[in-house]
């Protein structure tokens, strides 16, 4: 049984990670970052779909002490976003060691540090490191989520998550239903009509549209103005722009978008192009829940019947923190998102910190890195 002695033990190495790591860099504190995947930001790498852009300018998706490229576009893509993160990797001498799931982690008393027990998954054995700080950067989106449904297992055609889906060509002129209404469902939907797919989308509950101004817009009004004025007015420019969208099956919440992301960490769906399928009838909106399947056939609660070559399911993510960590009841709650509310989230006990789960995107992470990286060196000025 291997065993390590770290300063600071980080868990995940995606955009999270990658920002504590640099962070700590910056301040001369060693540390190890435990990841499970053969490589950094897999989701970014490895599962996310072709035509993904992040809906923020890129001044608040930076990560700590390397700004983007001047050249890069406002709204960056998918692979220069890659590009940006290998450059940052490079810069900052950061080397994950992958393919390490971590299976416990317990603060000890008696030697007042984090015993943190991982699989080598190339190995199999079981490896020991001890830390004096534990920081959770596994993020929102560590495990796809796909609802059990009757009959599911039993369907003829395709099922898939968002996360194993690239682009609309192998689905050509099939009648794909996406399950979830969120940016993943709206714009894989989106890329489907594309490619020549016949597309309808499951749309659970109501959900806010905005474009990419508003909400840009809305997070600088943020800096000066209260949560609730920012979102009457995105609610207000939202009803100019895209009308009511009822009676196309597409209703909107009577909470704030900017309310239920920090609430519920529901985004505003922000329109690439899906609003215009809708509203020409080119991407079908089911309003609805699925009751059952029976072969290729979809029956839904409203008691609609409809054929199915391929389902995406674009349910979002649970996170696995409560299976391994513990003793963290009082920070994180079951489905591992921090119980303190922003700006107060991501500090615990006895040196345990998380990153990226203030549910506000890589703005968040880079802003909890800074804070963990500057308390952890204050503690350890107060320990020398």
């Amino acid at each position: 049984m291997k065993k390590e002695n770290q300063t600071v033990i980080i868990v995940g190495a995606g955009p999270s990670g990658l920002s504590v790591a640099a962070s700590l860099t910056n301040q001369s504190i060693p540390y190890i970052i435990l990841e499970r995947e053969n490589c950094f930001a897999s989701l970014w790498k490895k599962y996310a779909y072709d035509r993904l852009h992040l809906h923020l300018k890129k001044q608040f998706c930076e990560l700590p002490h390397k700004p983007f490229p001047p050249s890069f576009p406002s709204y960056i893509p998918k692979e220069k976003f890659l590009q940006y993160l290998e450059d940052y990797v490079s810069h900052f001498k950061i080397n994950p060691v992958y393919h390490r799931t971590v299976e416990y982690a317990e603060f000890d008393e008696g030697c007042e540090k984090w015993k943190v027990k991982a699989v080598n998954k190339d190995s199999g054995e079981v490896e020991e490191y001890d830390g004096r700080f534990l920081v959770v950067a596994s993020g929102e989106t560590s495990d796809p989520f796909v609802p059990e449904i009757e009959g599911l297992k039993s369907f003829g055609g395709k099922v898939i998550h968002s996360t194993r889906f690239k682009n609309g060509k192998e689905f050509k002129d099939e009648h794909v239903l996406v399950v979830g209404s969120g940016n993943s469902g709206m714009e894989i939907a989106l890329d489907l009509i594309n490619h020549g797919a016949k597309t309808s989308i499951l749309v659970r509950s109501p959900v806010h549209i905005l474009s990419k101004g508003m909400l840009n817009l809305g997070l600088f009004m943020m800096k000066y103005l209260s949560m609730k004025i920012v979102d009457s007015l995105m609610v207000m420019l939202s009803k100019l722009v895209y009308g009511d969208m009822t009676n196309y099956g597409v209703g909107r919440p009577n909470e704030g978008p900017f309310y239920m992301k920090v609430k519920y960490g529901k985004y505003p769906v922000v329109n690439v192009g899906t609003y215009q399928k809708i509203k020409s009838k080119e991407l079908k909106v089911l309003p609805t829940e699925i009751e059952c399947l029976s072969g290729n056939n979809v029956l839904f609660k409203n008691g609609e019947l409809h054929t199915f070559d391929s389902i995406i399911f674009c349910t979002g993510f649970k996170r696995s923190t409560h299976k391994w960590l513990k003793g963290d009841d009082y920070l994180l709650s079951d489905d591992g998102i921090p119980k303190q509310s922003y700006p107060f989230h991501w500090k615990g006990k006895n040196g345990l910190y998380c990153v990226g789960l203030s549910r506000r995107g890589l703005y968040g992470a880079a802003q909890d890195a800074e804070n963990v990286a500057n308390d952890v060196r204050s503690i350890m000025q107060e320990i020398v």
